[in-house]
């Protein structure tokens, strides 16, 4: 099998672009990973997308971004997993390397969703649940989430402002990050005053969605002109039942679990050797319950864990460390790629005042669903052996 290299990212900000058509989007961040890979050949395109059938009308990427970026003849592929949708084509990228069929890939995630009234969108985001036991009850999907958070308190005897610290310290790390659509720090008070979304979820515990785009280049080869290069070391899938009613513990997220165990032991390694998660923290609760699964905190104690300091830039776990999806922003399609680029960063070495002391290997989990469909990628970076 051939080792996938990320040999280049690319990002544009995260914001309502409403200068910019979805292909105008994903061409940009596309063209600024191709640069920073010194333009290769490329035979293959993936695409992680939700939503654009619904949102802009638009099917068919594959060939509509290959023909933007002149890229005509080569293969290209969308692929759709609800909020897994940019982490889903990463690894299809990823084994298709592997596999040796393609020896350099493009990997592109994009949502546009401000065009859209926000009725649409919520309709979208809904169709990422169980269209017959959960949305045609009513429930929305921060319903969903709220319904777990209630149960994970009422379990472990939490408040709702024990979760303020994930939004604050993801916020506070947004100030250094230029593509993140939010960069201003928040408060305690902040967070405990936010309007109240649907109870115990307020304002500042769920992610903003936003038009974004971010790309990935990778090959079976690494770029000669870095000291370094970083390869994917661990790619990995699970998924769970898509209700949550069908779960047996509403309030563990089995296929973070299973997702993350088996990229760990692809890597060869374990939890305590990550220097840097990116997780998909759409929700406080779903940071809370990410950190448990993955086996970074005891169940039930990720708020405990969070307060104590251990999720900051110098602490045992640095996560969220360019925004997160709560400051970022969570351009649903494209969440997975930005999760992708902002661990590179890191073991590059390019992240400033939030850049990790620990950067020798990172993690980045994208989660579709509540829950039902988990993608989990170790990404390492090592000498290169001239």
């Amino acid at each position: 099998m051939q080792k996938p290299y990320i040999n280049g990212i690319g990002q544009i900000k995260v914001a309502e672009h409403w200068d910019k058509s979805l292909r105008e989007m994903a061409g940009e961040a596309a063209l600024l990973a191709l640069q920073d890979a010194d333009f290769p050949p490329v035979d293959g395109l993936f695409i992680g997308n939700m939503m654009s059938p619904t949102a802009n009308r638009q099917s068919n990427l594959g060939p509509l971004l290959a023909d933007w970026l002149d890229l005509n003849f080569t293969e290209a592929i969308s692929v759709e997993s609800a909020c897994a949708s940019g982490s889903s084509a990463f690894r299809n990228a990823v084994l298709a390397i592997a596999s040796g069929q393609i020896t350099t890939a493009l990997v592109v995630g994009v949502e546009k969703m401000t065009d859209s009234p926000s009725s649409e969108i919520t309709t979208s985001l809904a169709s990422a649940a169980d269209a017959d036991l959960e949305v045609d009850m009513g429930v929305s999907f921060v319903a969903l989430n709220a319904l777990i958070m209630k149960r994970y308190m009422h379990e472990y005897g939490w408040n709702a402002s024990d979760f303020a610290i994930f939004s604050i310290n993801a916020h506070n790390n947004a100030t250094a990050n230029p593509y993140a659509r939010f960069n201003k720090e928040i408060t305690l008070q902040s967070f405990t005053t936010s309007p109240m979304v649907c109870d115990p979820i307020n304002l500042l515990d769920a992610s903003s969605i936003g038009d974004g785009a971010a790309a990935v280049v990778i090959s079976s080869k690494p770029l000669e002109k870095s000291h370094s290069f970083v390869t994917v070391t661990g790619s990995a899938s699970a998924t769970d039942t898509i209700s949550l009613q069908n779960r047996d513990v509403p309030t563990w997220l089995k296929a973070v679990e299973l997702s993350a165990r088996r990229a760990y032991s692809q890597a060869g390694i374990s939890p305590a050797e990550i220097g840097v998660f990116e997780y998909h923290d759409a929700f406080s609760i779903m940071a809370a319950l990410s950190l448990e699964a993955c086996g970074f905190c005891d169940q039930g104690q990720a708020p405990k864990n969070a307060n104590n300091g251990e999720i900051q830039i110098h602490g045992r776990i640095p996560v969220a460390t360019r925004g997160g999806l709560k400051a970022r922003g969570h351009p649903v399609g494209a969440t997975g790629l930005y999760q992708i680029v902002e661990v590179t960063q890191q073991l590059r070495g390019e992240c400033g005042t939030t850049q990790v002391e620990n950067n020798t290997i990172g993690m980045a989990q994208n989660i579709g669903g509540s829950g039902s469909n988990v993608i989990t990628h170790i990404i390492e970076r090592q000498p290169l052996n001239r």
